[in-house]
């Protein structure tokens, strides 16, 4: 469905900032040509002529940005759980995106991929695939048909790959303009992002030319920073002359605020002031982060100062797409890092994720993840009916009980990306 203009009406939730919700109960919020025009308690006389898209007591809040997921992962999510990073990677992630050489098994596993995230509350999202190029370019054929906004990336690695998942430093290059160019201007919701997997799995000499493709097509940036201690001491002997991680990529100009860098477990204070002044997005992924035994990223720190900080599932490090999980691990992981690591380092609150979630992600597409006028309309609507309770609840007391209870009876009723419907059947 192509964007239009209409109106939403029911019990509306948003972050002002990210520590302050705007709540409107039976409110109303406006979309003209893709694009809010607020949200109101009564409804402005100048928008009673466009559609009314009556939600009851459904709750309706901005749609959400997963800056950091690895499509082809999903199909083996759930498995491994129980290794650290770099075994994990070796085990099950390099073996299974082998795979993705055979175009029948990639269409097979980005069926399910796209479907999926189709019927999730994700509205955008940050995506890694793998090295090859026409598997690629499947995967951004089917999400562009999802109806999801997103920017999804062909893979860069030319060093400790193994035999099956490892390329020439030119083919690589090479392979990344051949994909540009295949898919230059073939898509409306889908991008292309420059992506080396991460410093250990790229040359100096790719990462300079997949920097001089990023100058020369105007390309955001996605990797990996500071997961993992083991991980962390392998940048050090891979680049001894880098200051910090970071400046392995900053170095070829890699950082700035187009450029995504997920996990920052580990980043000191170098590398924090580099990712701040650059200003880099950080994709925070609490239960990857916990799951393959990585740590706990110090997001506080990270919005004490301003920085540019969202969420990502991280599949399969992340065991599912869920959002809501997401934000609820956020706040859970923060907790114990201020319990047992920084007291210094306040929990977040419920509020913040959500911001997160929607808002503090979402910029990284421009004005998204609110319902403040001008940007542009993402939104969710939610049916929190089946989740029964004898008590008389607010509008956020019924959206922080969603954070942790979506799957105990939460349906996502209507999606919208850009004003536009996404079928959820």
């Amino acid at each position: 469905m192509d964007a239009k203009s209409f109106v939403l009406k029911g019990d509306i939730c948003f972050n002002a900032t990210p520590q302050e919700v705007v709540c409107v109960p039976s409110g109303y919020a406006v979309c003209v040509d893709g694009v809010s025009a607020g949200v109101f308690a009564e409804l402005p006389e100048e928008f009673a002529v466009l559609p009314l898209i009556d939600c009851g007591d459904n709750l309706i809040i901005p749609g959400m940005t997963d800056l950091h997921i690895h499509a082809p992962q999903y199909a083996f999510r759930g498995l491994g759980m129980d290794l650290e990073l770099l075994d994990w990677l070796d085990t099950h992630t390099f073996p299974e995106e082998a795979h993705y050489a055979d175009l029948d098994y990639a269409g097979r596993a980005y069926d399910i991929f796209a479907d999926d995230l189709r019927r999730s509350a994700t509205t955008r999202a940050v995506v890694f695939g793998t090295l090859h190029v026409e598997a690629t370019e499947l995967l951004m054929d089917k999400l562009e048909a999802s109806g999801i906004t997103s920017y999804v990336g062909k893979v860069n690695m030319d060093r400790n790959g193994g035999v099956d998942l490892e390329e020439d430093t030119e083919q690589s290059a090479a392979d990344t303009r051949r994909w540009l160019a295949d898919v230059d201007g073939r898509y409306e919701h889908t991008a292309p992002i420059i992506t080396p997997r991460f410093t250990p799995s790229v040359t100096d000499e790719l990462m300079g030319e997949l920097a001089s493709i990023r100058d020369e097509f105007g390309l955001p940036v996605q990797s990996h920073l500071s997961e993992n201690l083991s991980e962390c001491g392998w940048v050090k002997e891979l680049c001894p002359w880098s200051s910090c991680y970071g400046d392995a990529y900053d170095h070829f100009g890699m950082l700035g605020d187009r450029t995504v860098m997920a996990h920052c477990v580990y980043s000191d204070e170098t590398e924090t002031e580099l990712l701040r002044s650059t200003g880099t997005y950080v994709a925070h992924c609490p239960q990857s982060n916990a799951q393959l035994s990585s740590g706990i990223a110090p997001v506080r720190r990270y919005l004490d100062l301003d920085m540019n900080v969202g969420l990502g599932t991280d599949v399969a490090g992340g065991a599912n797409l869920s959002m809501f999980r997401c934000m609820a691990d956020a706040v859970a992981v923060s907790k114990l890092r201020w319990r047992l690591v920084d007291d210094d380092l306040a929990p977040l609150t419920t509020q913040e994720a959500l911001w997160l979630a929607t808002a503090g992600g979402g910029s990284f597409f421009g004005r998204v993840g609110s319902f403040a006028e001008g940007y542009e309309f993402d939104a969710l609507v939610l049916d929190d009916s089946a989740i029964r309770t004898p008590r008389e609840l607010d509008v956020w007391e019924r959206v922080e009980r969603y954070v942790y209870l979506a799957e105990e009876g939460g349906r996502l009723v209507h999606k919208f990306v850009s004003g536009r419907e996404i079928n959820l059947s």
